[in-house]
C-alpha cells in the first residue's frame, strides 16, 4: 500500500449532463502539486474552490454532495472512485456547473479521461490511513465496519425488495487492474416506480437508460442488458470506494458493508475522523505522520 503521490500528466476536459439537474456540465482535470488533494474549482462562481474532504460534505441523499463558500458540487462519487481506483491524489477539477456530468452512470468515462491524460509519479509518499480497532456506524438494518487488517479488503451485501436484486454480495480486493475489470464498468441503478418521485422532487431530470440501469417490475429495461450479472453490487462497491475517498488518504482495514449507502458512508468517513485511537498513519516519517494525524484532526473539527 504504500507509494508515491500520483497526479496527472496534462489538462483534459469531457462535457455531458447532471443525472438530477439535467444541465449541460464541462470539466477539466489538471494536474496539482502535491498534497493538494482532489480539489473543484467553479469557473462559473468566479473560480470558488471546493475541496473533497469530509469537512465539505453537504448532503448525501441519493448522491454525495460537497459545499464551501456557498458554493457546491453534486453527485461527485464516481469521479472520486475513478481517482481513488487509478491511485491519483492530486488533481484540480474545473467545474462549469453545480453536479459532475453523469456519463454512461459508471467511472468508466473518466477512468479514459485519466489515461489519456497520462499519470504522473510525484515525488512524495502518500499517508495510509491503517486501522488497528474496529470501528462501526450503524442505521436500522444498515451497518459499515472497517476490521483490523494488513491488506485492504471490501466486503459488500446488498439487499432489495425487487426479483432481480434480492441478495447480491462482493468479496474485493483494491488494486488498479481489480478496479478496471471489476468495479469501474458497474453503472448506477434505478427502479422505474421511483423515478416520477424522484422527478417531483427535482432528481433525477437527466436520468435515461443511457446513463443509468433502469429496472422495471421484473426485468432491466435497458436494451443490452447488464455488464455483469451482478452489476448492482459492484456499483455499491464503487460508490463506497468514492465516497470514503474524502478521507484524503487510502485506507488499510477489511471494510464490510451491509446495505450500506452514501449516507452511511460519510458516518463512517466522520467516525473515523473522529476516532484516532482507532487508526495510525504508515507511509511518510513518524513526524510527519503525527502532524498529518493532527492536520485530520483539526479538519474534522470543522464539521
Amino acid at each position: 500500500m504504500i507509494r508515491f503521490q500520483r497526479t496527472i500528466q496534462n489538462n483534459i476536459s469531457c462535457e455531458g449532463i447532471g443525472l438530477h439537474s439535467g444541465r449541460r456540465v464541462k470539466i477539466t482535470l489538471m494536474p496539482a502539486p502535491v498534497g493538494t488533494g482532489v480539489v473543484f474549482i467553479r469557473t462559473d462562481l468566479g473560480n470558488v474552490t471546493i475541496g473533497a474532504v469530509a469537512a465539505n460534505t453537504a448532503t448525501t441523499s441519493y448522491a454525495t454532495a460537497l459545499s464551501r463558500n456557498n458554493a457546491s458540487v453534486k453527485t461527485v462519487e464516481h469521479l472520486l472512485a475513478a481517482f481513488a481506483g487509478l491511485n491519483i491524489d492530486n488533481v484540480f477539477v474545473e467545474i462549469d456547473a453545480d453536479e459532475v456530468p453523469i456519463m454512461d452512470g459508471s467511472a468508466r468515462p473518466f477512468v479514459k479521461l485519466i489515461a489519456d491524460a497520462g499519470i504522473q509519479t510525484q515525488e512524495t509518499l502518500q499517508p495510509v490511513l491503517k486501522v488497528i480497532k474496529p470501528v462501526f456506524v450503524r442505521e436500522g438494518n444498515k451497518q459499515l465496519a472497517i476490521w483490523p487488517s494488513e491488506s485492504t479488503n471490501i466486503s459488500c451485501f446488498i439487499d432489495f425488495n425487487h426479483p432481480l436484486l434480492k441478495k447480491q454480495s462482493l468479496q474485493y480486493q483494491p488494486t488498479e487492474e481489480a478496479f478496471l475489470r471489476e468495479v469501474s464498468d458497474a453503472r448506477t441503478f434505478g427502479f422505474l416506480r421511483d423515478v416520477e418521485t424522484l422527478q417531483a422532487n427535482g432528481l433525477a431530470k437527466g436520468a435515461s437508460l443511457d446513463n443509468a440501469v433502469a429496472l422495471g417490475e421484473d426485468s432491466v429495461l435497458n436494451k443490452d442488458g447488464l455488464r455483469y450479472r451482478d452489476e448492482f453490487v459492484r456499483h455499491k462497491i464503487l460508490d463506497l470506494i468514492g465516497d470514503l475517498s474524502l478521507l484524503g488518504m487510502p485506507v488499510i482495514g477489511h471494510i464490510v458493508a451491509h446495505k450500506s449507502g452514501h449516507g452511511l458512508n460519510a458516518q463512517m468517513v466522520a467516525k473515523l475522523l473522529n476516532s484516532p485511537q482507532n487508526w495510525i498513519l504508515v507511509g511518510p516519517s513518524h513526524e510527519e505522520a503525527e502532524v498529518k494525524q493532527h492536520d485530520m484532526q483539526f479538519q474534522h473539527a470543522a464539521l
